[in-house]
């Protein structure tokens, strides 16, 4: 494992300048490792980051649930066409807002069911709790995913009652989706989350390190989690204001708990395990988590143009001239944003390439054209997104 001082350089000034606790990142380009990590996993006693710190890897979540997914499509025990209610017969009242912005009593019947294909592309018609959307607010009315010790068959029957913010399939949003997809694995598999990605992904792979709970031992390696205060130009501890992703609980170590959309723990080094796999859909040992025809489904875009500009605007976001949609020149497969056009980026990056980002600054990115794949971690939310445009734009300045 080799460290690349040049861009450690670059990233601690982020971490120096009060942004960032500490960051940690690996890149594997074909059979090399560089590596890197600076400052501390608690600024308040100092203690340095390690090479085994443990993360809540929040979004990141989502594409470890899409493979899950992806491995009951290829068993042939779900289709991508299958309504959710085939599954979850709770959703079989679900009503849609007449418009985006209209009340949330103001409603229409549903035309036809969200499909399982439509919750992973983010276009089945659920919002966020932290989405600037009458369905956002409503969740967070709800407290939907506020719980720490709620199994996820209870909040997905909160979810239910919810309305859709749209006809399914008429609109892109960001979305608790995978968290209805996870509940759906559950389901079809008869055993729960934690389990199944134990046995299917975690195990396999050898990512010791990565699952919903944190061993006792393990917890001394936890990074805190802060959030950045713009007002006050420095971390904090979570703000719990109204419709804030810091309301979510994210326990520790309750057997009970799992989600679909956020809620797994991993450790950098386990994470680029995973990144590393999605080039061939198999672990170093050879052994298949993906067919290969299985895993283009993940990088290929699936959207329509009429979808064009993809985009998150979390509650309170400002669109000034500083304003940078991050999602301009991507589309979506099953399960991750893909690279349609470079030209939207400064031309960075390679057509396919891949990957999802976690609420909390982590980050990573497949690219098979030149096979590589980044992983960087950290723990702020709301972080500043100039770190991971800087690691993104190192990798394909040097790679």
């Amino acid at each position: 494992m080799q460290e690349i001082q040049e861009l450690n350089n670059l990233l601690s000034h982020y971490v120096d300048q009060g942004f960032f606790p500490g960051i940690q990142w690996q890149i594997n380009i074909n059979n090399e490792k560089y590596s890197g990590k600076y400052g501390f996993n608690n600024i308040e006693t100092k203690k340095d980051i390690l090479d085994n710190t443990i993360y809540r890897i929040w979004s990141m979540t989502k594409p470890i649930v899409a493979v899950a997914t992806l491995q009951l499509i290829e068993e042939k025990k779900i289709n991508l066409d299958d309504p959710i209610t085939e599954y979850l017969p709770e959703f079989k009242d679900l009503q849609v807002l007449k418009k985006k912005d209209s009340k949330v009593e103001d409603l229409e019947k549903i035309k036809k069911y969200p499909t399982i294909k439509e919750l992973l592309l983010h276009t089945a018609g659920f919002s966020y709790n932290f989405l600037a959307d009458p369905v956002g607010k409503e969740y967070d009315r709800l407290r939907l995913f506020n719980s720490d010790t709620s199994t996820l068959e209870e909040e997905i029957k909160i979810l239910s009652k919810a309305p859709l913010l749209f006809q399914p399939n008429t609109s892109w949003r960001y979305s608790v989706s995978m968290d209805v997809m996870a509940r759906i694995i559950e389901v079809v598999r008869g055993e729960s989350l934690q389990n199944i990605l134990n046995q299917k992904i975690f195990y396999p792979l050898n990512m010791k390190d990565t699952g919903f709970t944190v061993s006792k031992e393990n917890q001394k390696n936890l990074m805190v989690s802060y959030e950045f205060d713009p007002l006050k130009m420095k971390l904090t501890k979570l703000i719990s204001d109204p419709q804030k992703i810091g309301n979510y609980g994210y326990p520790l170590n309750v057997n009970s708990y799992a989600r679909g959309g956020h809620g797994l723990f991993s450790s950098l080094s386990d994470y680029a395990i995973f990144a590393k796999m999605l080039h061939t859909g198999r672990s170093e040992t050879g052994e298949q988590i993906l067919n290969n025809q299985t895993l283009k489904l993940i990088s290929t875009n699936f959207l329509d143009p009429k979808f064009f500009p993809i985009e998150i605007a979390t509650i309170g976001t400002v669109k000034d001239e500083n304003y940078v949609n991050g999602l301009e020149a991507y589309g979506w497969g099953l399960g991750c944003r893909t690279l349609l056009d470079p030209s939207k980026q400064n031309n960075l990056g390679s057509v396919g390439e891949f990957g999802w980002a976690g609420a909390a600054s982590t980050f990573f990115l497949v690219d098979n054209n030149k096979n590589l794949s980044a992983t960087i971690m950290t723990q702020v939310l709301f972080g500043n997104p100039e770190l991971l445009r800087q690691f993104y734009s190192y990798i394909y300045s040097n790679f």
